[in-house]
């Protein structure tokens, strides 16, 4: 509505400016210009003295007197014939590199030409196009901008050619030479025009072989301007429509994001990720193709140790923080990334598993702080939890400490799971790899499964009682193989345990209610029980028919260089 009243208010203006300077000739007028919704009162002879088409409409017409020609269909509307006419007139008015491109096209199809009339409007527009407009980055892209909604006539007559041709050159000089500050202003000044002449005027800067560098600072900047609302809102807080197919405006948004990224440089690390991240994510809200979002992932698993946990947050999440996206991108991302770190390893003969590069850790510990930051929310499944995890290697942690913290943030924010579940969450740790204060921690854990806490109690008395130090660490298999012995061990005890307490509470039943001779009976039967028990607890000692000494003990899963104590008990 604005737009019209405005249109409105531009057409009452130009017909009430023509007409002060029209009914100064003191000459009654004898044709009507229509021109969409505008009327101009003129006069033939002074029209025709200039305009070639309107002399062959004059001439042409069946009627004997002409009183009415439509032009609705000239470059630039009521306003740019206005300037036409003033031409024709003799009447001053100024060029702009705003209007030179519409003067022009106006000026061609009005076949306002020097073949017809010297020094006519097409000859002065192409001068200043020549000595004005096109003597600078900003006067090119200006024009080329204007030429918008001029096509295809502006391409016709090679005014957007010339612009291009201008603004690649004039960018790439600034960019080797800047001439003001900030350097990078070039730029802001490509950053307005359409996504078609951009992606010529970044195709002619690769074919100048301009560096990597300078074509990626412009195609950052027109992101950012482009989709401001998308690309540069980083923090999460944007208040933008979850359904991104309700509007065409979201449809060509789409376009747009699928267009810039066909122009990013195919040197990928010359782009910073956060960047890509913010690219990925819009394209994931948009709903962009497989291949678009295909390429950026791959983009950023290229260099994903520069990565940080706002970077992989920003894809996670929906532009409100409130929920979580489809996580498959981050686990493509990562398993990306560790399947380059294999081939690398393995093209230099080492040991992927055993031996990880600096860059493999970065990744490691930035994964771990994701998934600390993930697991607070209730739809993230175990399933999903652990394949994000399991995508980094074992060898790639020095300390389990930050998965660790991020297991037991999960287990605290999904209090119904059961021992069973809890145990598939905690199976991605390995406890002997926590730190001392991470396994006092564990060991205090009420959230964690029993063996885990047993893990690391067995594991701190194994280091005390050795006098080793904690960077003498035992041998890892040795010590899985103890513990998991030492675990069923002690599940057996609680099951003798309570068998035993069951076996009591039945004894005790039975004296209650058939008296004292069934107690009789009963107490006959004691040492037939007991001994029967004691059979059971002889089979559980571990030291039965063996010396004191543990130097003597056999067991092919233990260090016995050192001696060890076990306890087992029913009490």
């Amino acid at each position: 509505m604005a737009t019209l009243v405005k249109n409105t208010s531009r057409l009452s203006l130009a017909m009430e400016r023509t007409g002060q300077w029209v009914f100064n000739q003191e000459i009654p007028t004898d044709v009507v210009v229509v021109v969409g919704e505008a009327n101009f009162a003129l006069h033939k002879f002074m029209l025709v003295a200039k305009s070639n088409y309107i002399r062959k409409i004059i001439l042409e017409s069946n009627e004997p007197d002409l009183a009415r020609i439509d032009l609705s269909d000239i470059p630039g509307g009521p306003e740019i014939f206005e300037k036409a006419a003033k031409f024709c007139y003799g009447v001053n008015f100024e060029i702009t590199v705003h209007n030179v491109a519409a003067l022009r096209c106006a000026a061609e199809y009005l076949q306002m030409n020097d073949k017809y009339c010297d020094g006519n409007l097409a000859s002065r527009t192409e001068d200043f196009l020549a000595q004005v407009a096109l003597t600078s980055l900003s006067g090119a892209v200006v024009v080329l901008k204007s030429c918008e909604d001029l096509l295809p006539m502006a391409e016709d007559l090679n005014i957007v050619k010339k612009c291009i041709d201008v603004a690649t050159a004039k960018a790439c000089n600034e960019a080797n030479f800047p001439s003001r500050s900030p350097p990078n202003w070039w730029t802001e000044e490509l950053s307005i025009i359409d996504i078609a002449f951009f992606e010529r005027i970044i195709a002619s800067m690769k074919s100048r072989e301009t560096k990597a560098f300078t074509i990626a600072s412009a195609v950052i900047t027109y992101a950012e301007r482009s989709l401001p609302d998308l690309v540069r809102d980083q923090s999460g807080s944007g208040t933008i429509s979850s359904d991104p197919n309700d509007s065409d405006f979201r449809i060509r948004q789409r376009d747009l994001l699928e267009s810039i990224i066909t122009l990013l440089p195919s040197e990928k690390a010359v782009l910073p990720i956060n960047f890509l991240c913010c690219l990925l994510r819009t394209a994931i809200f948009l709903r962009s193709s497989s291949n678009c979002r295909n390429e950026l992932e791959k983009r950023i698993s290229v260099i994903l140790e520069h990565v940080t946990l706002d970077d992989l947050l920003v894809v996670s999440f929906t532009f409100d923080g409130e929920r979580l996206f489809d996580l498959e991108s981050v686990r493509r991302i990562i398993s990306g990334f560790v399947e380059k770190e294999r081939s690398v390893a393995v093209f230099n003969g080492g040991d992927f598993k055993e031996v990880c590069s600096t860059a493999m850790q970065r990744v490691a510990k930035t994964v771990d702080a994701y998934l600390g930051e993930i697991a607070t929310y209730g739809e993230l499944s175990i399933s999903k939890f652990n394949g994000i995890a399991n995508l980094v290697p074992k060898g790639a942690r020095k300390v389990d400490d930050d998965l660790y913290r991020a297991i037991d943030i999960y287990l605290k924010a999904h209090p119904n799971l059961d021992e069973i579940e809890r145990e598939k969450v905690c199976s991605v740790m390995d406890p002997l790899k926590l730190s001392y204060e991470a396994r006092v921690h564990a060991s205090q854990n009420k959230r964690l499964p029993v063996q885990i806490v047993l893990h690391a109690l067995y594991y701190d008395q194994l280091k005390i009682r050795s006098g080793t130090e904690e960077h003498n660490v035992a041998d890892a298999v040795s010590t899985r193989n103890q513990l998991q012995a030492d675990v069923s061990l002690v599940k057996e005890n609680e099951a003798l345990r309570t068998e035993l307490l069951k076996m009591k509470m039945y004894i005790t039943d039975i004296k209650k209610t058939q008296g004292t001779s069934t107690s009789k009976g009963i107490n006959s039967k004691k040492p037939t029980f007991f001994s029967s028990m004691s059979k059971k607890f002889g089979k559980l000692n571990p030291f039965k028919n063996v010396s004191k000494d543990t130097s003597n003990i056999e067991d092919d899963g233990v260090d016995l260089t050192k001696p060890r104590r076990r306890r087992f008990s029913i009490s």
